[in-house]
This record gives C-alpha cells, structure tokens and sequence, in this order.
C-alpha cells in the first residue's frame, strides 16, 4: 500500500511538471556496465530534468527495494520469480558467460587450455548467494574439480576489472563485459550452455510513472542493438 501511494503522488508531481520527475533503477553486475550506462544516456538526451538513481545491490536485496516501492525497477539477470513477489519479468536479450583473464594472462601462451589448468591461479567468483555460483559450481563438478582455493568472491564490477586488468586472476563473465575492456580477453574455454537472460523486473500491477517509461523506451531500444551485437558474435 506505502509503495502504491508513494508512486501514485510521483506520477501526478510528474505529470504536472511534463520532462521532470524521478526514476530509481536497481542493478546487479549483468546490465550495469553497458546497457543501463548507454540507456541512461539516451534519456538525458531527451530529458536533461529527468533524475536517475542508480542503486547496486544483491539481487535479494534489490528484490526486497522493488518490493517495498524504494526503486521503480530492476535491470539486471532474470531469474525465477519468487511465488508471490507480485513482480514481472521482460526479457530483453540473451549473454553467453565467458572465462576472462587479463590480455597478457599466461594461459593465452598454452597450446589448448583446459579447466583443470587454471585450478592453480587465482580466480574471483560471485558471491555464494549468486545463480552464477551456482552454475559454476555445476561446471567445477561436472569436471570433477573442485573450487579453486585461492579466490576472491566479489560481483563489484569495478573491483572485479580492476583486478582482472593488474593480476593474474580469472574470472566468469558476461560476454560484452571482456569485448568492451581491450585489456581483458576472452579464455578459448566453453562454459556453454552457461548464459545470462537480462531483462527489467518490476511490481506487476502498477503502472509506470513517466520518467520510468521514457527509461523503459530506452532500455527497449539499446537492448535491440545489444542483441544484434551479440548474435553477430
């Protein structure tokens, strides 16, 4: 009810003042570093009065702040919905997950690298809570490996290139994320059929405030040109 009436006295503030207002998006690693920067661009473009809150969060806790009305929608990995969340989901395109090292890594020196090879360097992984861990511990098993003990656990974007870019470190991710950092390389390792569904998540039943619309319209058209990026991969 709080967040109903929270967004029912934006949207009547914002429709009274046309190209002003407010939108909060959350975001977790998946999205944040191409299609969200790029879409909140676009926007400013057209709307240079609108604000844009960016929150960074875990997913459950992204969740939870969508849940209670404290952002307006989330731009991230879809996953399943949890029953009674009141919440949906858009898909807006598909990312296969890759291993990264730096350009200069000394796996890239290796004639075929294999999995059980890099057991021995330092990785970073998603935190335990993440679906990524999961399914790269599904990875690890199927291989018969275990995880590697020297790691760091982290889905700080920025922390995470930072180290990928001055160590030796390997890490999973998503695809676009190591073809924009000409400092990072993709490893020739398959994690198929490992990919990230990126989409928008937000309370169902509730319409979106004007400023929400016009980032949803954005959101829309960069995703269309993403997909064709990555299907011409």
């Amino acid at each position: 009810i709080l967040a109903q009436l929270s967004q029912a006295g934006r949207h009547v503030d914002e429709l009274a003042r046309a190209g002003r207002g407010t939108v909060t998006v959350g975001t977790h690693l998946a999205g944040s570093n191409l299609l969200l920067p790029r879409a909140i661009a676009s926007l400013k473009a057209r709307h240079p009065h609108v604000t844009v809150v960016v929150h960074e969060a875990s997913p459950a806790a992204l969740q939870a702040a969508l849940e209670s009305g404290r952002i307006d929608l989330i731009v991230g990995r879809l996953s399943a919905a949890r029953e009674g969340s009141g919440t949906v989901q858009a898909t807006l395109y598909d990312e296969p997950i890759q291993l990264v090292a730096r350009a200069g890594h000394p796996t890239f020196a290796a004639p075929n690298p294999q999995l059980a090879d890099l057991i021995d360097y330092p990785w970073i992984l998603p935190g335990a809570e993440t679906t990524l861990r999961r399914e790269l511990e599904r990875v690890f098993v199927r291989q018969g490996l275990a995880l590697p003990e020297n790691r760091v656990e982290c889905t700080s974007i920025l922390t995470v290139r930072q180290l990928l870019v001055e160590t030796d470190v390997i890490a999973a991710l998503p695809m676009l994320i190591a073809r924009d950092e000409s400092r990072i390389s993709a490893l020739p390792i398959s994690l198929e059929p490992m990919s990230h569904t990126i989409g928008v998540t937000r309370l169902a039943g509730h319409s979106a405030t004007p400023s929400t619309a016009v980032l949803l319209e954005e959101l829309d058209a960069v995703a269309a040109r993403m997909r064709s990026s990555v299907n011409g991969s």
